[in-house]
């Protein structure tokens, strides 16, 4: 009889995120000792945190919509849009909350008409993002009258310092990543509502018998995850010190491959914060690894599909086992 020390223990090691911890480890060490002068340095840690933190932040929105068995393609759109909008609001000389607000409210916006076309229309996820991806990417385009903004009014550096700064060597973006992903591990875990994103996807019909909101819960789950790509957006944004209608462009690869590298099932009903967390680490080390190497940059789109497939393997893998 196993004991409860065992027992976890047991499950640890049959996780993807585990393995996937290891994998990062792996690479850190290999690369610190080809690497000694350049791999492991304060700058590049820095580097290295920072660039994968917005990633991180969009992928726990996306790994909400991954459970309950959907997908969302335009957040890299979305990100876009909401960077504009809080360009554009700096510029006019507003307050930086107010550029917040209207960031977020961009992003919601989005994310409420996703996720009404999706849970109360009946549409696929996949045919409704993908027309949010384009239609938000030339809102953009047409209110930046595709062009750089960058004048920021007299809130700009206060603006600036919320997504550019750093404390204890950290970018803002990074401790930021680390709260969002402790509250959306309790919330997935230990609450009604994350009970229920598991529910629907694992049987959606079945948890409409059991009374679950799943409408409710679905249009909520897009919500969120437009949200994330905003906050990503704006930190960006203030880390960069301009809004481009580009910002985003391609990001939403990235983002779902760090939630399905980190162990979400695209079916539905499986996936975690730390998931998401340790899959944008590992994308993001790959990266940083393979520059640091000397290897052509175009490299990084194969590495990445590849790991790509050979978490969904392993997914097969761990399914057939348990069945």
């Amino acid at each position: 009889m196993k004991t409860a020390g065992e027992s976890f223990i047991g499950k640890m090691i049959a996780a993807q995120p585990f393995w996937v911890t290891v994998a990062v480890l792996v690479i850190c060490a290999v690369m610190t000792y080809l690497q000694p002068a350049s791999f492991p340095t304060a700058d590049n840690f820095f580097n290295i945190t920072r660039n994968f933190a917005y990633i991180g932040i969009m992928a726990l929105g996306m790994m909400a919509v991954i459970i309950t068995g959907g997908i969302d393609l335009s957040v890299g759109s979305v990100m876009g849009l909401a960077g504009i909008i809080c360009g554009l609001v700096l510029q006019a000389g507003y307050p930086w909350w107010l550029a917040v607000l209207a960031g977020l409210g961009a992003g919601a916006l989005c994310g409420i008409v996703n996720g009404v076309l999706i849970a109360y229309v009946g549409l696929p996820s996949f045919v409704v993002t993908l027309g949010m991806l384009a239609a938000a990417r030339s809102f953009a385009v047409v209110l930046s009258e595709n062009k750089m903004i960058y004048e920021f009014g007299p809130d700009g550096d206060m603006f600036i310092a919320i997504g550019g700064g750093e404390i204890l060597g950290l970018s803002n973006m990074v401790w930021l990543l680390v709260a969002m992903t402790l509250v959306f591990g309790f919330v997935f875990r230990f609450t009604p509502w994350g009970r229920h994103l598991y529910a629907i996807g694992g049987n959606e019909a079945a948890a409409r018998l059991a009374g679950v909101p799943v409408n409710r819960i679905k249009l909520q789950a897009y919500i969120l995850c437009a949200l994330t790509s905003a906050i990503a957006a704006i930190m960006v944004v203030g880390w960069q010190g301009s809004a481009i209608n580009a910002l985003g462009t391609g990001y939403e690869l990235r983002v779902i491959a760090s939630a399905v590298i980190g162990g979400a099932n695209l079916m539905g009903g499986e996936g975690g914060a730390f998931a998401a967390f340790i899959g944008a680490t590992l994308i993001e080390v790959i990266r940083n690894s393979l520059l640091m190497a000397g290897i052509d940059s175009n490299w990084q789109g194969a590495f990445v599909g590849a790991f790509i497939v050979l978490a969904v393997l392993l997914e097969r893998i761990r399914g057939s086992r348990t069945d």
